[in-house]
C-alpha cells in the first residue's frame, strides 16, 4: 500500500509540474498579451469607476426607478452622512434606513435617495461591482476569441494594442456622454458612438475577422456602458457590422467617402426600424436621423484621413497600402531594370502566376503580387551572379569559385532582400514572404558539384538560412518563383509536359517540409497547380512561321551591307536618268519653241 500511495504522490508530483511548464511557457511567450489584457482591463475598471461614481444610482437601481408611494423589495442603508445645505436640505445619517423592504417609499425617503444619489461621497457599489464582473467576463472572452480566430496566422502586437485603444475610447464616449441631457436616452446616444469609424479602420487595416470580433465586443462593451440598454447595444452592432461589410471589398480612397454615406443610410434605416419595434415615439426622430447621417459621413471622412499615418505608423499591409507598392515605377524597380533586368523580368512573372494561383483559393492575391515583386530585391547587389541576369556570351562568375562559396552568395540574397525591404518600410507581411520564398531549401545545384569533389560535406552547408513559408500567400509566392525559374530549362512546354513538370517540382517542396508550416491543403495545391499551367501553356504558346522569314543564324541567306547599297543604289540609278532625261527634254523643247518664235 505504501508503494502504491508513493506512485501516486509521483505521478500527481509529474502532472503538476507539468502543468506548471506548460504554463510558464505559455506565459513567456504570451507575455505581451497578458500585459495588455491586464492594463486594458484596469484602464476599463477605472472609466467603470469614474461612470458609476458620476451616476445616480442606488443599490444599482436608477434613482428614476423610484417613485412615492412604491413597495419597497429592498432595504437600503445610508453609507456615510450627508449634512443637509442651502441647494439640499435634507439630512442622512449614517446607518439610517432610508427605505424598508415591503414598505412603501415615503416623501423623504425618496428625497433623502435623491440627495445620497446626486452626492459625489456616495458611490454605488453594488453597480461598480455587478459592471466590473461583467467586463472581467467581456475581456476574458476576448482574450480567448482573439486567441482562437488567429490561431492561423501571425498576430502583431500591434492589432490588439489597438483594438483596446479603440475599444475603450467608444467606452469612454458611450459612458459620459450619456450623462449630457441631449444625449441621455438610449438612441440619442447613438450619434456620438464612433464605432462605424473604428470599424472601418479595422476592417482595411486587419481584415474581417478582427473587425467581426471588435464589433461584438464594443457593442457588449456599449452595453455596460449605457446601463443596459437593448436599443444602443443593437444599433451599435448593427452598424459596426454594416461598416465592416461595406469596406472589405473597396480598392481606393475615394471610396471611403461613399463608403460614409452608406453608413449614413444604413444608420437611418436601422435608427427607424428599432424605433417601431421598440415602439418608441417619433418626437426625436428628425433630429436621430439628421445626426446618425451627419455620424456616418464622418466616420468616412475620418477614415480617410487617418488611414495614411496609421498605415505608416502600424505598417500593415492594408489594401491601399499594397495597391501603392504594387505600382512598378517607383525608383526601387527602376533600379532594378537597369542592374537586374532578368529579376525584374522574373519577378514580374512570378508575380502573375502567384496572384493567379492565390486568387483561385481564396487567399489575398493582392499581397501576393506585390510580395513577388519584392522577393528577389535582394539579387540588386550582385546579380551578375544569378543565372537570370547573365546574358549569352557573359562569362560565369560561378566558374571562379568553389560550390560552397556560390552557394553563400546566393543564399545570401535572401537576408540582404530582407534588410531592403525594412529600409524601405514594407510591411511586416511582405518582409515574411521574401524571407520564406525559399524556405530552408537546399540549394541542390551547388550541393550536388560540393558532393563530386567532396562526399563528406553536409547538406546544412547549402541550405538557405530562412523558414518555411507560414502563410497560403508565401507558400504560393514560393512554388511560383520555382516553378518559373525551372520552366524555362523545359524542352517544348506543352500543357501536358507543364502540368507533370510541375506537379513534379510541387512534390519535391511537399516531400522536402516546405509546406508543412502553411494551410495549403491538397485541394488548394490541385487549383494552384491549374493556375500555374494554364498560365504558362498561354505564355509559351506557338506563333506561326512565315513563308519568307529567314533564320537569323543562317549567315549565308542574309545580304550584306554592299549588296544592300548596291541594290539601293540600283533601285535610285532608273530614276535619276529618267529624271535626267525628262529634265533634257523639256529644255530641249523650251529652246525650239523659242527659235520658232523669233
Amino acid at each position: 500500500m505504501k508503494v502504491n500511495n508513493s506512485k501516486r504522490v509521483i505521478s500527481h508530483s509529474n502532472i503538476t509540474n507539468s502543468v506548471m511548464s506548460t504554463a510558464a511557457q505559455y506565459i513567456r511567450a504570451n507575455i505581451p498579451f497578458l500585459i495588455l489584457f491586464f492594463a486594458g482591463l484596469l484602464a476599463v475598471s477605472v472609466l467603470n469607476f469614474m461612470k458609476v461614481s458620476t451616476a445616480q444610482t442606488i443599490a444599482n437601481f436608477s434613482i428614476s426607478d423610484f417613485e412615492i408611494g412604491q413597495i419597497a423589495d429592498r432595504t437600503i442603508v445610508a453609507d456615510r452622512t450627508l449634512s443637509p445645505d442651502n441647494i439640499d436640505p435634507v439630512a442622512v445619517r449614517k446607518g439610517e434606513k432610508i427605505i424598508k423592504k415591503g414598505f412603501p417609499i415615503t416623501e423623504e425617503g425618496l428625497a433623502k435617495l435623491k440627495k445620497m444619489s446626486a452626492s459625489p461621497l456616495y458611490i454605488d457599489y453594488r453597480a461598480f461591482a455587478n459592471s466590473e464582473l461583467y467586463l472581467l467576463l467581456l475581456s476574458i472572452m476576448w482574450y480567448l476569441l482573439f486567441t482562437f480566430i488567429s490561431v492561423n496566422r501571425k498576430l502583431p502586437f500591434k492589432e490588439p494594442l489597438l483594438q483596446v485603444i479603440f475599444f475603450l475610447t467608444v467606452y469612454a464616449v458611450t459612458a459620459f456622454c450619456g450623462k449630457l441631457t441631449l444625449f441621455s436616452s438610449a438612441y440619442s446616444i447613438c450619434i456620438v458612438i464612433p464605432s462605424s469609424l473604428f470599424i472601418m479602420i479595422v476592417t482595411i487595416l486587419y481584415g474581417n475577422l478582427s473587425a467581426l470580433l471588435l464589433s461584438i465586443v464594443m457593442s457588449m462593451g456599449v452595453l455596460c456602458a449605457t446601463g443596459w440598454q437593448i436599443p444602443t447595444f443593437l444599433f451599435t452592432l448593427a452598424s459596426s457590422l454594416t461598416a465592416a461589410a461595406i469596406v472589405r471589398k473597396i480598392e481606393r480612397r475615394l471610396d471611403l467617402v461613399f463608403a460614409g454615406l452608406m453608413i449614413a443610410v444604413f444608420n437611418i434605416v436601422y435608427i427607424l426600424l428599432f424605433s417601431v419595434i421598440h415602439n418608441e415615439t417619433f418626437n426625436e426622430v428628425p433630429k436621430l436621423m439628421i445626426g446618425l447621417a451627419i455620424n456616418g459621413f464622418i466616420s468616412g471622412i475620418l477614415t480617410l484621413g487617418f488611414l495614411t499615418p496609421l498605415e505608416i505608423m502600424l505598417n500593415t499591409a492594408s489594401v491601399f497600402r499594397l495597391m501603392d507598392l504594387s505600382d512598378t515605377n517607383t525608383p526601387i524597380f527602376k533600379q532594378m531594370q537597369i542592374q537586374a533586368n532578368g529579376t525584374y523580368n522574373h519577378s514580374m512573372m512570378v508575380a502573375q502566376l502567384a496572384e493567379a494561383g492565390c486568387r483561385d483559393i481564396g487567399a489575398n492575391a493582392l499581397l501576393a503580387r506585390v510580395g513577388a515583386y519584392y522577393h528577389d530585391i535582394g539579387k540588386m547587389d550582385q546579380s551578375e551572379y544569378f543565372v537570370e541576369n547573365q546574358v549569352n556570351g557573359m562569362e560565369n562568375k560561378h566558374d571562379d569559385l568553389n560550390p560552397s562559396l556560390s552557394a553563400s552568395v546566393i543564399k545570401s540574397h535572401v537576408r540582404k532582400g530582407v534588410e531592403k525591404a525594412h529600409q524601405l518600410h514594407l510591411p511586416h507581411a511582405v518582409i515574411d514572404i521574401i524571407a520564406e520564398h525559399h524556405g530552408n531549401s537546399i540549394i541542390t545545384y551547388f550541393y550536388n558539384l560540393a558532393k563530386e569533389k567532396d562526399d563528406s560535406v553536409e547538406p546544412d552547408d547549402f541550405r538557405y538560412p530562412g523558414l518555411p513559408p507560414t502563410t497560403k500567400e508565401s507558400a504560393v509566392v514560393m512554388l511560383a518563383d520555382t516553378i518559373e525559374a525551372a520552366c524555362h530549362t523545359l524542352d517544348n512546354p506543352t500543357s501536358s509536359r507543364l502540368d507533370k513538370f510541375i506537379m513534379m517540382l510541387i512534390n519535391q517542396k511537399v516531400e522536402n517540409k516546405q509546406l508543412d508550416n502553411c494551410d495549403l491543403t491538397f485541394r488548394d495545391i490541385s487549383k494552384i497547380k491549374a493556375a500555374f499551367v494554364n498560365l504558362l501553356t498561354g505564355y509559351y504558346h506557338n506563333r506561326i512561321k512565315y513563308q519568307n522569314q529567314q533564320d537569323p543564324d543562317d549567315a549565308s541567306a542574309q545580304p550584306t551591307v554592299s549588296e544592300i547599297i548596291t541594290e539601293k543604289v540600283s533601285e535610285e540609278k532608273p530614276k535619276t536618268t529618267k529624271t535626267a532625261k525628262s529634265t533634257s527634254a523639256k529644255k530641249e523643247k523650251s529652246t525650239k519653241s523659242t527659235k520658232e518664235k523669233k
